[in-house]
């Protein structure tokens, strides 16, 4: 897939046509799952389930016939792997034309968990529904869109900074501006956008910018999981390794480090 096109175009998916997935299409996702990885190297375990057949929902999704959850133990890093790993079969699911949008509190917690044969050391942060966009969304889905302004983004330069917090990143080549966009673009949880990354000569700090409410003993902490999918977009469109050890760049109040990727 053009990654980089994939994820400019991509949206969260709340309207589905009712109709279910085709058979091509699933051998295709159960082909790609065992191919997905994440730079923490933390087993991430993909489950498809059936909506009828676990009677599974969600108040704000209609007319799915799917969801697909993730189940991870709860050890350090486990939040940024598990967002990493899910948003890559987020988008090879949007490359075949489906569609899905992030859950993590908006369903019956329970009842998916128990669908997925989640174990006692383990934890479903999130799960989505899997199926085609409807030609129209639904008034809930537009006035959802519209109360967390889902189409609209920060500028890198609230995002991005150089050497330090105080300093907005200046321009770079074209090919790490994809990237630098790619990482704008990104999902996140009610849209906060709580990733910011310190570019450090060829090395990206990433930061999380903690809001109140995002963290939970069985979602885990929802925005490191949102930087998790935001390494997810710069690492595909880089060359890069990642590492975890804090440079020591004082950061705002609420602000913490949590990884770093060097080209």
């Amino acid at each position: 897939m053009d990654i980089s096109e994939t994820i400019k175009t991509r949206r969260s998916v709340r309207t589905f046509d009712d109709t279910p997935l085709s058979e091509d299409h699933i051998g295709q996702l159960k082909r790609f799952i065992p191919t997905i990885t994440n730079p923490y190297n933390i087993p991430v375990e993909f489950i498809l389930l059936e909506k009828d057949k676990y009677g599974l929902s969600s108040p704000v999704i209609s007319g799915e016939h799917m969801y697909v959850a993730a189940k991870v133990r709860p050890v350090p890093h486990s939040e940024e792997a598990f967002g990493y790993a899910f948003e890559h079969l987020v988008l090879f699911a949007w490359s075949l034309g489906i569609g899905t949008t992030w859950i993590g509190g908006t369903f019956k917690r329970e009842l998916f968990e128990n669908a997925a044969g989640l174990g006692t050391d383990e934890r479903m942060y999130c799960a989505s529904p899997l199926g085609y966009p409807a030609k129209k969304m639904s008034v809930k889905e537009i006035t959802m869109r519209t109360a967390i302004q889902a189409d609209k983004r920060r500028p890198v330069s609230e995002l991005f900074f150089e050497n330090s917090f105080s300093e907005p990143l200046k321009e770079c080549d074209s090919e790490l501006m994809k990237a630098i966009e790619a990482v704008r673009l990104a999902p996140s949880a009610v849209n906060k956008q709580p990733w910011r990354v310190v570019k450090c000569e060829n090395a990206f700090h990433f930061y999380v910018k903690h809001s109140r409410g995002f963290i939970g003993e069985r979602t885990g902490d929802l925005q490191k999981i949102d930087v998790g999918i935001a390494l997810n977009h710069f690492m595909l469109l880089t060359d890069g390794s990642l590492t975890v050890q804090d440079p020591g760049i004082s950061a705002p109040d609420g602000t913490e480090y949590v990884a770093t990727v060097t080209l």
